[in-house]
């Protein structure tokens, strides 16, 4: 178990400035931006012992932040090609 959040500069090292400008100028990756980073935030909190629910929610939420992260990827390594 990591106490350390999974924010999407950390995930993306070296693409800080495309993420900006999909965050920018794609409403769908900022739509995705966002919802990750909520999901992210409450993962962490629960990780750092914050809140505390069952290890079924969190392993829920930590798929569900997976699949994010997936489909942001997919946006980014498009945007890296164009």
């Amino acid at each position: 178990m990591s106490h350390t959040p999974h924010e999407l500069a950390d995930e993306f090292p070296g693409d800080h400035a495309l993420l900006h400008e999909l965050k920018l100028h794609n409403a769908h990756f900022g739509t995705l931006s966002e919802r990750y980073h909520a999901l992210n935030g409450e993962i962490h909190r629960i990780e750092a012992g914050i809140e505390t629910p069952s290890d079924e929610y969190c392993e829920t939420l930590k798929k569900k932040r997976l699949a994010l992260l997936d489909e942001i990827s997919g946006i980014v390594s498009q945007a890296k090609v164009a």
